[in-house]
């Protein structure tokens, strides 16, 4: 399998100007193209996409509503689709910045191709007014996407795009276009809500729980959107998002027990998690939220604050204990690197550890 920074490679680039110069013939497809195989190979995708961007910018007509009509006419073609558009949407945040009046709708066209989450942040930040005019709009919008960029592209954490720092302290002006889009008949555009009310929870966790009290009222949807968007609050073990999800937080828990095998493996290896667990003898039934944590060794050879993975939701019963099961991998990935050592493996039910037991990683070498 390519690597995936190749979704914006020569090939790609060399797909995007027959696009164009589809839709304009005097697009400079020679020029635009000429040295891009070297030009990107060392670079990651976000890189590419930008390089691409630069040279539109140098390629496009001007002023740049004339730009914005090439674009326009390369929609008539359905093949203009896919990775190929991300580079055009950087570039009408590039050379329409100053132009929000045409570049906003512009970027409303582009995103059922591809989204503009990205692209339309510049202007948030340079456009707030004229650009929250348009989003407001947005939300009663017939087509899906254009919805979803409503609250993705506000999205105060986007992921792989700069904070909105504004937003990350302030969350307030995206909750009425929340509110207008949580019960969405799209479940494409309610999971960006609950990702989006995720985001917030990370900073305001009690404006977070004000919002998603009301959203619980609002139909089985809404409250979907609740359940994932305070998920970060419940691996936290917040007792009042656990308590607005129906858990209940004061009820007694027992681990009846808690296997680990291998209780040994080597990096990059898996073990079993295998637990036990009722309501405690002589108790009422408890509606339980059933976690477990890691707490990776470091580089240091001391053990991190814990990774909370989620397991299910059971009601336990008095004497009729529920098993689960899980594989761990103890894997290098992108956001981790795993170092040998004791680790600890714990069990957390509506926010409270239970128990646990270690592991005893090694790197494998004789």
């Amino acid at each position: 399998m390519p690597p995936f920074k190749e979704e914006l490679g020569a090939a790609a680039a060399r797909r995007l100007a027959q696009e164009l110069t589809a839709a304009w013939p005097g697009f400079p497809g020679r020029r635009f193209t000429s040295g891009l195989r070297e030009a990107l190979e060392p670079l990651e995708l976000l890189a590419r996409r930008d390089l691409l961007a630069e040279r539109l910018v140098a390629a496009m007509p001007a002023p740049f509503a004339a730009a914005a009509d090439v674009l326009y006419h390369a929609l008539g073609s359905p093949t203009f689709t896919g990775w190929i558009v991300e580079p055009c949407t950087a570039y009408v945040a590039r050379a329409g910045i100053d132009q929000p009046e045409v570049a906003l709708p512009l970027l409303a066209a582009l995103t059922p191709r591809w989204s503009s989450e990205f692209a339309i942040r510049p202007f948030i930040e340079r456009h707030p007014v004229k650009t929250y005019e348009q989003l407001r709009q947005w939300v009663g919008h017939r087509d899906e996407h254009v919805r979803r960029l409503v609250s993705e592209g506000t999205r105060p954490r986007l992921p792989w795009a700069p904070r909105l720092q504004s937003l990350v302290a302030e969350p307030a002006p995206n909750i009425e276009l929340l509110d207008a889009l949580v019960a969405d008949e799209s479940p494409y555009v309610r999971r960006s809500v609950a990702n989006h009310l995720n985001d917030i929870a990370k900073d305001h966790p009690s404006l977070a729980l004000e919002v998603a009290s009301r959203w619980m009222g609002m139909g089985d949807d809404a409250a979907w959107v609740v359940r994932h968007g305070l998920r970060t609050l419940v691996k936290r073990g917040d007792q009042q998002a656990l308590r607005l999800l129906g858990a209940d937080i004061d009820g007694a828990v027992e681990l009846i027990r808690m296997d680990i095998h291998p209780e040994r493996v080597t990096i990059g290896g898996a073990v079993t998690i295998e637990i036990a667990i009722a309501a405690a003898a002589g108790t009422a039934p408890v509606e339980a939220v059933i976690d477990y944590r890691v707490h990776y060794v470091g580089a240091r050879g001391t053990r991190n604050a814990p990774k909370v993975f989620k397991l299910t939701r059971r009601r336990l019963v008095p004497g009729r204990p529920v098993t689960i099961e899980r594989v761990h991998r103890f894997e290098h990935v992108s956001i981790r690197r795993i170092h040998p050592g004791c680790h600890r493996i714990d069990v957390q039910v509506n926010g409270r550890v239970i128990g646990g037991a270690d592991v005893e990683i090694s790197s494998g070498d004789s």
